[in-house]
This record gives C-alpha cells, structure tokens and sequence, in this order.
C-alpha cells in the first residue's frame, strides 16, 4: 500500500475513533508517523473514555483467562499427586503422623501429647494418627485460642462440627487480650487456634522417642 494511501486509510481509521494502538495494528505504522499524520485529528473526550474503559474490559476478560489456566494446571497436577499419595496404608498414617508431630506438635511434655494449629486440616489429620495408635476419640481433649472480638459460642460450634468431638471435650477457650481484626497476617487465624490434647504419658515418650529416631536417621545422611 502507497504511502499517500496508507494515510488516508489512517486518517478514515480515526475518524472512525480507533486509538494509535488499533491503527498500527491494522496497518504496521509506527506511532511517529501516526502523530504526524494525525496530530490535527484527536479524539473527542468521550470517546477516549471509552477506549479506556474497553482497556480495562480487555485486562479485566485478560486476567480472567491466565486464571482460568492456572486452575486447569493446578487441577491437572493435583490429580497427579492425587493417584500418587492415595491410598493411605497404615504404616503412611504412622510415618506421616511422627513427621507431622515433628513439625507441628509440642515436645516439652513427657505426660501428654499436644497440636496446636489454625488450620482444621492439621488437627483432623492428627487426630486421625492418635486413633491409629489406639486412643478413643472421646480421650481427646480440645482447648482453642480465640480473640475477645471473635464469636465464642460460634467458634466452639465450628470447631465442634469440624472435628466430630464433642463439647463435653471441650476446655475453658484462652481469649486473648488482643483483637482479630488487628491481625495483619489474617489467612490463618479466621477461627482461632485450635489444641487437640491427649494425656498419655507412656505413648508421649514412644512418640518421642519415636522423633529421635527419625532425626538420628537423618543426621546420619
């Protein structure tokens, strides 16, 4: 296309409200040559209005897309791990529970066993790994940690319906002289810190010593 016509089609373009940017993709023209072919033509303050507000649409449909993709993606592997972590055999319940208590468990007492943890996943899991050793659902004592701005009574129901234990087996909760909504790391603490408790003293010194023998092994790599 001449170059007097690659103009006058910019010019027809604009006149038809397209922005720099459509133009130079229609036609493969550098934004200098545009300013001055159309340097006595700008667009009206509605239509740059709109042309923002489309920009906006398009990053907007744009972000909706990669997060779309990313959902796939992560679907795709969770399936994968998923056909390589399940099913669960005893003796992965016994392992898994002794590195969790590694990780999250309290190894200051030789009494009793006890997790602490915002998350119900971590206490439902630990308390799946006390059943596998033998203790009864209903010796297992729960104490939460709550802030005076949280709903107690809530709060108890929640963690009541999330670990299928019963209130009886619930301690006096701590309320924290603190305020919820002063947290600013929020993602963990929605319901408070929940402690599963059991008191046993003989399975607190085989849990750990059980620790021991984990972290000997791997001292030893």
């Amino acid at each position: 296309m001449a170059k007097r016509e690659l103009q006058q089609r910019a010019l027809a373009l604009r006149k038809e409200g397209k922005s720099y940017m459509q133009i130079r993709e229609l036609l493969d023209v550098s934004k200098g040559t545009l300013s001055i072919w159309l340097r006595d033509y700008p667009l009206s303050e509605t239509r740059l209005r709109e042309l923002r507000d489309w920009n906006e649409r398009r990053i907007e449909k744009y972000r909706k897309t990669r997060q779309k993709t990313r959902e796939r993606l992560l679907e795709s592997i969770y399936k994968s791990e998923k056909t390589h972590i399940l099913p669960l055999l005893k003796r992965d319940l016994f392992v898994g529970g002794l590195f969790l208590y590694w990780g999250e468990g309290s190894k200051s007492r030789m009494t009793e066993l006890r997790m602490a943890n915002t998350d119900p996943g971590v206490i439902k899991a630990f308390i799946k790994w006390l059943i596998l050793l033998g203790i009864k659902r209903s010796k297992i004592k729960i104490r939460l940690y709550l802030y005076r701005d949280m709903n107690i009574r809530e709060e108890l129901l929640f963690w009541k319906n999330e670990l299928s234990i019963s209130p009886k087996q619930f301690l006096r909760p701590h309320i924290k002289k603190g305020l919820q909504r002063d947290i600013t790391y929020k993602s963990g603490f929605k319901h408070g810190t929940c402690n599963a408790i059991v008191g046993d003293a003989m399975l607190s010194k085989q849990t750990l010593m059980g620790l021991q023998v984990l972290r000997d092994y791997f001292m030893r790599l």
